[in-house]
Order: structure tokens, then sequence, then C-alpha cells
């Protein structure tokens, strides 16, 4: 019984893949340096603000 469903979810999955639309090679390329340059945004933006917030902690509590 394992193998019979074991075998038969492999040919669906199989299946299933042929349908998927796959992005093309400079597209792939294209998401990943956004998501790269996103991330850098977003870590100067919460370093920045850690600083800042460091600074003004620093300053006015201590």
């Amino acid at each position: 019984m394992a193998k019979t469903f074991n075998l038969s979810f492999i040919t669906e999955v199989r299946e299933e893949l042929k349908k998927v639309s796959w992005p093309s090679r400079e597209m792939t390329i294209r998401y990943t340096i956004i998501v790269i340059v996103g991330c850098l945004v977003v870590g100067a933006i919460a370093g920045g603000m850690d600083y800042i917030l460091s600074y003004l902690f620093k300053t006015f509590i201590f």
C-alpha cells in the first residue's frame, strides 16, 4: 500500500511541476538583485535607527 501511494504521489508531483510557469534566467537575476538591494536598504535603515536611538539614549538618559 505504501509503495503504491508513494509512486502515485511522485507521479502527480511530476505532472504538476510540468504545469508550473518557471521564470526566465533574466527575471530570476532581476528579482534576486531587487531582494538583495531591499535587504541592504532595510538593514541600513534599521542600523541607522539603532545608532541614532543609542546615541540619544546615552546622551539624555546617562
